[in-house]
């Protein structure tokens, strides 16, 4: 039973009664698993681009961006870098200080290698009296590590990750927001010259990223020729979840509802509001510095062509089923073309009538598209690519987390052990049909493909609900391609040493 106060909490933050009623179901029923047929690999759900092929698809995005077109890079930036810590704060609660884990002893060996030691430095110098060596050789390594996360230092622990300086340059460094103003230049810049950015970040950041927007964009558009035209949104707090005890009770502290973050499946809905043709997605650590961003470049664009040139295919079918009455061999190359270009299937499709198979064709055609990065998986975390069962009876290809898979099901669990690629978060996506008009892309996910997570709060056991990722069940129903691309273009920062890697260092 909702007290007054629940009520006003629930209106406030724009739930509805109903949509909170559908999260205490799920809480309740679970979510089932999908069935999935067999891991997507090259020559069978993922593309493999041939040398010779290249230049074509590198022309078709060139041709594509000299029209009136409008390009977004879309960049998930929300969150603190305390994760990237993690390791640093524990070494803080150790009792003596003592450097004996690899980690600490890596970061302080190489300490002189990381962008942000300069500024570290001086932080020293001005709080400690003297500089991180010195402090390095008087054994004063939590003076160090605290000003480095403390808000009194730099105050990296609480920072967003994409406002840290994480490669240095000749004469200057860069954060990752730096560097995706500068990938953005290289591969995004429409037929005006304008380069179009939106961040999604966490509403305790965006006075931080403003800043650095304004005094960065002028440097970087005079050195890179362009125009840049950066925004930025916050996830909206309707797509928080309710949390539950473990009898599926409301959870409240302090008789308060407690909510928590839906994931980034909730992003769906910023980018719902993006108005674009074509949209880059990619997340906000995996950057590198202009010395190793040629492969970047090069599949990013790859990756563009492809979609444009699927995309005018499926325009050109769906013109054509709209004004036409499409011959069966017509109609045939367009089933063929649904299952081996776009991995979208049905076993019944063949005993339809030609109305019925039209109208199949229809809403196949009828989705937002995405054209996907895939690397070889070598031990990276990362959701990964399989053909699935719809709901409609259809397969088609989705990327797919561990947790979506039943491990009690040998079966399933053999598929998930096969799979020997993932995906890094390298998207490109199209979001309008033939006519020019945006899809609603809330309407393509697959609300069965979250999960139930257990937190604490306060020293309390608690239930918390994941929306279906951005990347996963958010776009379900979208038409997918798998396209393979080389482990270079994947250079996260989930830990603070990754920084030390030499393609995080330059040449």
């Amino acid at each position: 039973m909702l007290t007054k106060e629940d009520s006003e909490c629930l209106a406030q933050k724009g739930i509805s009664v109903e949509k909170l009623e559908e999260q205490l179901k799920r809480f309740r029923d679970g979510f089932p698993f999908l069935k999935v047929y067999r891991p997507a690999v090259l020559g069978d759900g993922i593309i493999h681009i041939e040398e010779s092929d290249k230049s074509f698809y590198i022309d078709k995005w060139a041709s594509y961006l000299n029209g009136k077109v409008n390009i977004v890079k879309f960049v998930p930036a929300s969150g603190a870098a305390s994760r990237m810590f993690k390791t640093l704060f524990e070494f803080l609660d150790l009792d003596n200080g003592v450097l004996f884990r690899e980690s600490d002893l890596k970061f302080f060996d190489d300490i002189e290698k990381f962008a942000f030691f300069e500024s570290l430095n001086d932080k020293c110098i001005e709080r400690e009296g003297k500089g991180v060596l010195d402090l390095k050789k008087e054994g004063r390594y939590k003076a160090i590590v605290t000003n480095l996360l403390d808000s009194k230092g730099l105050n990296y622990g609480m920072l967003p990750k994409g406002l840290l300086l994480f490669h240095k340059y000749q004469n200057s460094f860069r954060t990752p927001f730096e560097e995706h103003l500068v990938e953005g230049a290289l591969y995004a810049k429409n037929g005006e010259g304008v380069v179009n950015l939106h961040f999604t970040v966490s509403p305790e950041h965006l006075k931080l990223f403003q800043s650095i927007c304004s005094l960065k964009l002028e440097e970087h558009s005079f050195a890179y020729g362009t125009k840049f035209n950066v925004d930025f949104s916050v996830q909206k707090s309707s797509t928080d979840t309710v949390a539950v005890d473990k009898d599926n009770h409301l959870f409240k502290i302090n008789g308060s509802l407690v909510f928590r973050p839906g994931g980034h499946g909730a992003l769906i809905e910023n980018l719902n509001e993006i108005e674009a043709d074509v949209i880059f997605i990619k997340n906000i650590d995996n950057v590198v510095p202009d010395s190793y961003k040629q492969p970047t470049i090069e599949y990013k664009t790859l990756l563009a062509g492809m979609l444009v040139v699927i995309q005018q295919q499926i325009f050109d079918y769906q013109r054509l089923l709209e004004e036409t009455d499409p011959s069966v061999e017509l109609i045939n190359e367009m089933l063929d073309f649904c299952k081996t270009k776009l991995y979208v299937f049905s076993d019944e499709v063949d005993s339809y009538s030609k109305e019925r198979k039209i109208a199949y064709l229809k809403r196949m055609f009828n989705r937002p598209i995405r054209v996907c990065g895939m690397v070889k998986n070598e031990g990276e975390p990362g959701g990964g690519p399989f053909l699935c069962m719809n709901q409609d009876g259809t397969r088609s290809l989705q990327i797919l987390e561990s947790s979506q898979f039943d491990k009690d099901d040998e079966e399933q669990h053999l598929i998930l052990k096969k799979s020997a690629y993932f995906n890094p978060v390298d998207l490109v996506c199209a979001v309008k049909n033939y006519k020019g008009e945006k899809y609603d892309l809330r309407k393509f996910v697959d609300q069965n493909t979250g999960f139930i997570s257990l937190k604490s709060k306060d020293g309390k056991e608690l239930k918390a609900l994941e929306l279906p990722g951005l990347w996963n069940g958010a776009m379900s129903d979208w038409n997918t391609v798998f396209v393979e691309v080389p482990i270079e273009t994947f250079n996260p920062v989930k830990v603070v040493n990754d920084l030390l890697r030499k393609e995080h260092q330059g040449r």
